[in-house]
C-alpha cells in the first residue's frame, strides 16, 4: 500500500517527538526530528514522512496530502492522542477506505484504550513497530502480523503475539535518506544545540531504572542494543556529504554512554571526520573517557541531573548520587565540554524544601543552559503506577498532563505541596538560574561571537518571557493559587 507517515497538526508549537521528560510545548521554539517514523518510512518504498508542526502544514493541507494515500501511520502520544484521533477521523471521512494505524508510546502500552478513542483506527503497533508498518504496508492480513492490535470486521478488538524485539540494530536501514527526501532540516531547533543540527539513534533502550523515563519503559527496553561503531561512522560520513551544512549531530539514544567501551570506540572513529556533535549521558563518566570523547568531536553532554535531592534520587531509582553528579560535571567544566542540564520538579516526594535545595545545586553546577520541566506521569512508567496508587493525580483523567494550548501543567501534588505550587516553581527556577552574572555573561558572549547567535538568542529570550507569560494565564485560568515566592 502507497503508506504515508504522519505526524499531525497539532497545538501550535507541539513538539510531538520529545523525550522522556515531556511531549508539549516548548518555553523557545524547539523541534526534536520525528526519527521513530522515519526509521520504518526507510522499511517501506515509496513512502513519504510528514512532519506537520515544525513545517507548518495545517489540517487543510494535511488532508490535502493524506488523500493520496491508502495507508495513514500516525505517532501518538498521551497529549496528543485526541487530536490525532480527529486528525484520523477526517482523513478517513475524505477517504474511507484508508488503513490507519497508531504508533508511539501511548498506543504500545494502551492499545485497547487507543483503538476505542476513534472507531477510525483500524489497527495499533505494540512496542517497537518497525517492522510491524513494514509488514502492515505489504498488505498483509492484520491477524497475521506480530505486535499488532486491531479491530476485526465485526469490530471486535483482537491482540496478536507480541513481536521480538530488534537484535541486529544494524539490519535497520539508515535514516538520512528519508530526512534528505521529506525534511526541511532547517526547520528543527533545539536551544542548546548548534543549528541547523540533524538527531539520530544509534542504539534503543537503556540499562538504568528511572521511574518516569518514557521511553525505556514502553518501547525500547531495558537492555541497550546498539549498532556497530563502524555502521554509526559510515553513516555519519554519508550524512555529512548529504547535509554540508550541518553544524552539529546528536546521538538521541536514551543514554548514549550505557556502553563506555563502544561510545570511546564511536569517538575515535569519529575524529578523522572532522564531525560535531553531542549526545545524552548520566553524569557518572570519569575525566578520562569525557577527554577521549571530546577528542573525537563531542561538544556538548546532554545530562538528566532531575533533583538536588538525594532522597528524591533514590525514590526515582536515578543511580547517581549527587557527590557524582558534581564530580562529572566539574570534569566536562575542566575538559571545556559544554552541559545541558534537565531538572523535574514535582517528583516524589516534592516539598518547597526540596525545589530550593534543586535550585541551589543547579547554581552551584553552573552548567551552560539549563531545562526545568514538570514530571509527566506517562502511562507504562512505574510513575504513573506509584501516582495513581498514592492518590498523587490532580485530575481524574490521569492521561491529562497539558493545557489546551499545548503547555504542560502539573499532573501531580503531595501533601503539603500543591500542583499550582510546584507548576509556580518553574518560573522561579529559571530566575533563580539565569538572572546570574555567570550565565548573563555566557549568554552575551556567544551572542557577541557570532551574528546568527546574536539573532537566535534574542528570539528565543523573546519566545521565553512571552512563554511565562502564558503560563501565570495558565495559572490563573485553572483557579489555582501558587505563593508569591521570592
Amino acid at each position: 500500500m502507497k503508506t504515508l507517515f504522519l505526524s499531525p497538526p497539532s497545538f501550535d508549537g507541539f513538539d510531538g517527538g520529545a523525550g522522556s521528560r515531556y511531549q508539549a510545548r516548548r518555553e523557545v521554539t524547539s523541534y526534536w526530528y520525528p526519527t521513530w517514523l522515519a526509521q520504518p518510512a526507510a522499511l517501506v518504498p515509496n513512502s513519504r514522512l510528514l512532519d506537520c508542526p515544525p513545517h507548518e502544514i495545517d489540517i487543510k493541507q494535511c488532508l490535502a496530502e493524506a488523500k493520496n494515500y491508502d495507508h495513514v501511520i500516525i505517532h501518538t502520544s498521551t497529549p496528543s492522542l485526541k487530536n490525532d484521533s480527529k486528525v484520523a477521523e477526517a482523513i478517513k471521512a475524505q477517504r474511507p477506505d484508508t488503513r490507519i494505524g497508531f504508533v508511539g508510546a501511548h498506543a504500545a502500552v494502551l492499545p485497547t484504550e487507543t483503538l476505542k478513542a476513534s472507531p477510525a483506527i483500524d489497527w495499533v503497533g505494540r512496542k517497537e513497530f518497525d517492522y510491524t508498518c513494514k509488514e502492515v504496508a505489504e498488505g498483509r492480513d492484520l491477524a497475521s502480523v506480530a505486535g499488532l492490535s486491531f479491530r476485526d470486521k465485526d469490530g471486535k478488538i483482537r491482540h496478536n503475539p507480541e513481536r521480538e524485539m530488534i537484535s541486529n540494530m544494524d539490519a535497520l536501514p539508515w535514516v538520512a535518506d528519508v530526512y534528505k527526501r521529506d525534511l526541511q532540516i532547517e526547520k528543527y531547533f533545539i536551544g542548546y544545540l548548534l543549528h541547523p543540527y540533524v538527531s539520530m539513534y544509534t542504539g534503543r533502550g537503556c540499562p538504568a531504572q528511572c521511574t518516569f523515563c518514557l521511553w525505556p519503559q514502553t518501547i525500547g527496553g531495558h537492555k541497550y542494543r546498539v549498532r556497530s561503531a563502524q555502521n554509526v561512522a559510515d553513516e555519519m560520513a554519508y550524512t555529512k556529504k548529504l547535509f554540508p551544512q550541518v553544524k552539529e549531530f546528536f546521538f538521541d539514544d536514551d543514554t548514549f554512554t550505557a556502553n563506555l567501551p563502544r561510545a570511546r570506540e564511536i569517538a575515535k572513529k569519529l575524529a578523522p571526520l572532522g564531525l560535531t556533535w553531542s549526545c545524552n549521558s548520566r553524569a557518572n563518566l570519569d575525566y578520562d573517557t569525557i577527554m577521549q570523547m571530546k577528542d573525537g568531536g563531542l561538544r556538548l553532554f546532554l545530562v538528566g541531573y532531575e533533583s538536588g535531592n538525594e532522597q528524591i534520587l533514590k525514590n526515582i531509582k536515578k543511580g547517581v548520587t549527587l557527590d557524582e553528579m558534581r564530580r562529572f560535571t566539574k570534569d566536562c567544566h575542566k575538559a571545556g565540554v559544554v552541559i545541558h542540564g534537565t531538572f523535574v520538579l514535582g517528583l516524589p516526594v516534592e516539598s518547597q524544601n526540596t525545589i530550593e535545595e534543586s535550585i541551589r545545586f543547579a547554581q552551584d553546577l553552573d552548567v551552560f543552559s539549563i531545562q526545568v520541566s514538570l514530571a509527566a506521569p506517562y502511562p507504562g512508567t512505574e510513575l504513573f503506577e506509584q501516582a495513581k496508587l498514592n492518590g498523587w493525580f490532580t485530575q481524574k483523567d490521569k492521561t491529562d498532563i497539558v493545557h489546551t494550548d499545548g503547555f504542560q501543567e502539573s499532573s501531580l501534588e503531595y501533601p503539603g505541596l500543591n500542583k499550582a505550587e510546584i507548576f509556580e516553581a518553574v518560573e522561579r527556577f529559571y530566575h533563580r538560574y539565569y538572572l546570574r552574572p555567570k550565565p548573563i555573561l555566557r549568554i552575551v558572549k556567544t551572542m557577541l561571537e557570532d551574528k546568527d547567535v546574536c539573532v537566535r538568542r534574542l528570539r528565543e529570550g523573546w519566545e521565553f518571557f512571552r512563554s511565562l507569560r502564558q503560563r501565570k494565564k495558565d495559572l490563573e485560568a485553572c483557579g489555582c493559587n501558587a505563593p508569591a515566592t521570592a
